[in-house]
């Protein structure tokens, strides 16, 4: 199996962040091949047809699709890691373009039994990779990008309280597929049978992603990251209200509530909706005195959840 082997100093500097270019990796990924999660189905049915004109006019960018179609590795200058200096997708854009060919043809001739196609082995394979990645991210994610970017920040917050009352296994297993904390310094990556890898004095950073399974990457010998599914239920598209109760409660309470359908702390709901810190704090308040919510701790956290009553207005409003 896959480890890497995390020193105690390492593992309390990881963070996690939120990446558009890992966004716009995923979402590329999302569109080339296989099905998509019920959470995403809707989005790829969307883009797909403007995606498959884009592919017909650019060999290059076809040829990349059909040679990473069913791949269980990515070529390493497409999904590198983020720098914590990163200041938007463009920074990740230029590493790729800046990839010298010979680099870029190496990495996409890795987990693959064939030959790389000859259109990918031209000098300038990293700049039409930038292109394609590009097309993405304007066409698909850029629109949509201040939603996404809330939902990440929601998990990150529910991840980090996870961290605080349960430590690093709690926070880890299960974080994408074959993952877990072993334990002693020891993180399973995956249950690929790869010597086990020392981060040393690593950079490591967790980063949520609209993918199906996520991957690991690194930019020897100092940077390493997890990217993982985020969770399906913060991706959906559907945050509405019935109509009627937030006639009743205003937008902005009927909205708060029906995202309570499991508990949720200020922080996440600050992160969710996209709403102050003080305007959640304040509808809270009106709800827990009207007795529609409750709040309880977890660990560190103080986490709202609906009564009966308030499943009940839901439940006899079509919620």
């Amino acid at each position: 199996m896959g480890i890497w082997r995390i020193g105690v100093d390492e593992l309390a500097a990881s963070r996690f962040v939120v990446s558009p270019m890992a966004e716009t990796v995923a979402a590329f990924l999302l569109l080339s091949d296989g099905p998509a999660p019920p959470a995403h189905r809707a989005w790829r049915d969307q883009h797909r047809g403007a995606f498959r004109r884009y592919l017909d006019e650019s060999p290059s960018a076809s040829a990349l699709v059909t040679h990473m179609a069913g791949v269980n590795w990515l070529p390493d200058y497409l999904s590198g890691p983020p720098h914590l200096t990163d200041r938007g997708v463009h920074d990740g854009l230029r590493r790729v373009r800046e990839t010298p060919a010979e680099v870029a043809i190496a990495d996409l001739g890795v987990g693959h039994a064939g030959p790389v196609p000859a259109v990918l082995t031209q000098p300038d394979v990293a700049l039409r990779t930038a292109e394609l990645l590009d097309w993405v991210w304007t066409r698909t994610v850029r629109p949509d990008w201040p939603r996404r970017q809330r939902l990440f920040e929601a998990d990150i917050v529910a991840r980090t309280a996870r961290l605080s009352s349960g430590g690093w296994a709690a926070a880890l297993d299960g974080l994408r597929p074959g993952m877990r904390w072993l334990g002693d310094g020891q993180l399973q990556i995956n249950t690929i049978d790869n010597p086990p890898r020392d981060l040393g004095r690593g950079e490591l950073t967790f980063v949520p992603a609209s993918a199906r399974r996520g991957w690991v990457a690194w930019e020897l010998p100092h940077r390493y990251s997890i990217v993982y599914p985020v969770a399906g239920a913060l991706i959906a598209e559907d945050d509405s209200s019935p109509r009627a109760l937030s006639a009743l409660l205003g937008p902005v309470r009927a909205g708060i509530l029906a995202r309570l359908a499991s508990p949720a702390s200020t922080s996440q709901l600050v992160a969710v909706t996209g709403y102050g810190l003080g305007t959640v704090g304040g509808h809270l308040k009106v709800l827990l005195d009207a007795q529609l919510v409750r709040r309880r701790r977890s660990g560190r956290s103080v986490l709202y959840y609906r009564t009966e009553i308030a499943e009940t207005l839901l439940s006899a409003n079509g919620g």
